[in-house]
């Protein structure tokens, strides 16, 4: 049967997908417009009737028809209206059914993530886009976002082998099935998943992109203390804050680099648990959090080639592997210098984004247009005494509010590890003083880290150090042997340390009056134990300064670098590395860190030849009496 009223509606392709309604779909389930495939299931002389499911039925009159048919042969049609008596009028499109795109469709409701929870054993239908896919020996995970939250959606072609092989990652997709939980995690098992396409597509990208702003953006708190210093920096905060909340929200892994020394471990760990808690809140899969974070403690206060290269391999195998995008780095208390650049290159290599919040000297038109976004207190008339530590509390608290009762005594750990002398140092004290702690308290918790992140090395150690810094420790009598424990340890074997090197120290009286003292490191200091070279200099330089009460600095030095530290002498130690590379030919000077706390390496051949030229620069910078009060004197950086 053929007619050739049907005008040009019938041979128009459908728009986007054809919809195949499972044997429960009711007309609840449909809508005008949209196409669907049919079975004849009658013909008459004035067309033909159709099946689109048990409960689903109409007909197809014959100026709508383009082709004969028969009972049982299968045919894509339009519902072009439904009748005040609830019947239905329906439209053939001239296409063969195995030339389309079909989308399964099931009995249920449309729902979001954050819907789940209250449909398990229902069936529902989920609009969102792919952020994962995760091949297992069983079913194909698709991990799917609708600004609400993520999901893990099961579909099963056979044991091992890849469902839906034509959908892919940040594919606009409905999915149809049963809300069930697995292992006491939420997930749906698909019935139907099919890609969105043209207007379909866009309405749903646009609701998720909507909500994804939306979520993304941090909590607005208040400061844990009043300082003007630090307004600076909050909207800068808020931006890295909002760049690691939507990070979550696209399923994207976050890699973390840290300086591995107190200060680094008290800006880290609570930026971690304000992560892993976000992930958790947005994530459906309980493993989520492990898996999209990861924190990685650096012994360099800068990223060196070793760790990008480490990095870069394992997220190119979690690629593969695990289906995951590529991860955003996040360097926190290093990465704001030239020594990084060539690790961020590397990186941008895989369009890999990079945040940074850090408090040493920077280099920023080496680093800015390598890095989205770089929170540092010298990009604002501010220097290293806002410490990291104290920065990414507060970015913490940006992320997860809920956490502040943690952290009231984390930012005066860092002070004190990185020996700040801020104006802010004396409310910091007290608000840690409130929630229990002494100084000698934070004294002590500062050692520990500080040793403990000498012995993990390259390992995050993180419930030992959540201990030592009492994050989600429910043990406070554990969390304060812990600490006496590892603190006396550190301070023993600084006190051996420095007994042991004090007879090889050599002292000398600079020209501008300042104390300079010398200690190879190398052969009158114990090697491969606590504490390190930089930790032994910073130690020997705070025993100088209290014997002398007059401007020091100390060189710690090896085959191959030196370790500087100054009080009451205005230094300029990035400045004079810069110098230095330019004015000692084939030395491979490098280095930094702040003003005046840093570090220097060189070909060991040429040692000689930097420390000489490195004295003489330090002969020619200026005293000053009252800076002695406000310096830092890092005994972290190496």
């Amino acid at each position: 049967m053929t007619s050739s009223a049907a005008g040009d509606a019938g041979n128009r392709p459908p728009e986007g997908v054809v919809h195949d309604l499972a044997a429960g779909c009711t007309v609840e389930d449909v809508e005008e417009g949209a196409s669907y495939l049919a079975t004849v299931n009658g013909a008459v002389e004035y067309g033909v009737f159709v099946d689109l499911s048990e409960h689903v039925s109409g007909l197809v009159h014959e100026s709508n028809l383009q082709n004969d048919y028969d009972v049982g042969d299968d045919l894509v049609v339009r519902l072009v209206e439904v009748r005040e008596n609830g019947d239905l009028g329906f439209e053939e499109i001239d296409v063969a059914p195995d030339e389309v795109d079909v989308e399964d469709v099931v009995p249920g409701d449309d729902v979001g993530v954050e819907d789940l929870t209250d449909r398990v054993g229902d069936a529902v239908h989920l609009e969102g886009d792919v952020v994962q896919i995760k091949q297992t020996a069983g079913p194909t995970i698709f991990s799917i976002r609708d600004g609400t939250g993520v999901v893990p959606c099961a579909a099963f072609e056979e044991a091992g082998v890849r469902a839906y092989p034509d959908v892919e990652l940040d594919d606009t997709v409905r999915v149809t099935g049963r809300v069930e939980t697995r292992e006491g995690a939420l997930q749906i098992e698909v019935e139907g998943l099919s890609k969105l396409r043209g207007e379909a597509q866009e309405e749903v990208r646009e609701r998720v992109d909507a909500a994804l702003e939306e979520r993304a953006e941090p909590a607005d708190v208040e400061p844990l203390i009043d300082w003007p210093a630090f307004e600076k920096l909050r909207d800068d905060l808020a931006d890295v804050a909002r760049r690691l909340r939507l990070s979550v929200l696209e399923s994207r892994p976050i890699r973390l680099r840290h300086h591995a020394d107190g200060d680094g471990m008290c800006a880290s760990l609570p930026v971690q648990v304000a992560l892993e808690n976000f992930v958790a809140e947005v994530h459906e899969d309980p493993d989520a959090p492990r898996h999209l974070f990861k924190r990685l403690p650096s012994k360099a206060p800068f990223y060196e080639m070793e760790d990008v290269t480490r990095d870069l391999n394992f997220a190119l195998e979690d690629e593969e592997r695990h289906g995951q995008r590529l991860p955003l780095l996040f360097m926190v208390d290093n990465g704001s210098t030239e020594e990084d650049t060539p690790a961020y290159r590397a990186m941008a290599q895989y369009d890999i984004p990079i945040l940074v919040v850090d408090h040493h000297h920077p280099d920023p038109d080496d680093v800015g247009p390598l890095v989205e976004e770089h929170v540092n207190p010298y990009l604002h008339d501010e220097d290293y005494r806002i410490t990291t530590g104290m920065m990414c509390v507060e970015l913490a608290r940006m992320i997860d509010p809920s956490i502040t009762d943690q952290l009231e005594h984390v930012p005066a750990v860092a002070g004190l590890s990185d020996r700040s002398k801020a104006d802010a140092m004396d409310d910091y004290l007290e608000l840690a003083e409130q929630a229990g702690y002494t100084e000698d308290d934070l004294e002590d918790i500062g050692e520990a880290l500080d040793y403990a992140a000498h012995w993990l090395r390259y390992q995050s150690g993180r419930n030992l150090i959540n201990d030592v810094l009492n994050l989600e420790c429910d043990d406070d009598e554990r969390h304060e042997e812990l600490v006496e424990f590892l603190s006396s340890r550190a301070r023993r074997d600084v006190e051996e340390q420095i007994d042991d090197a004090e007879p090889h120290v050599e002292h000398e009286s600079l020209d501008n009056g300042a104390h300079l003292y010398r200690l190879d490191v190398e052969n009158h200091a114990r090697r491969f134990t606590y504490p390190a070279p930089g930790k032994t200099t910073g130690e020997l330089h705070d025993r100088k300064v209290t014997e002398t009460g007059d401007p020091v600095i100390t060189i710690g030095y090896g085959p191959d670098f030196a370790v500087l530290r100054s009080d009451g002498v205005r230094l300029d130690i990035p400045n004079m590395v810069t110098e230095l590379q330019d004015e000692v030919e084939g030395a491979g000077v490098s280095g930094g860190g702040h003003l005046v706390v840093g570090s220097i390496k060189f070909v060991s051949g040429m040692r000689e030849t930097v420390i000489d030229a490195l004295v003489e620069k330090m002969e020619d910078a200026e005293l000053d009496e009252d800076l002695r009060s406000t310096l830092v004197r890092d005994g972290g950086d190496e």
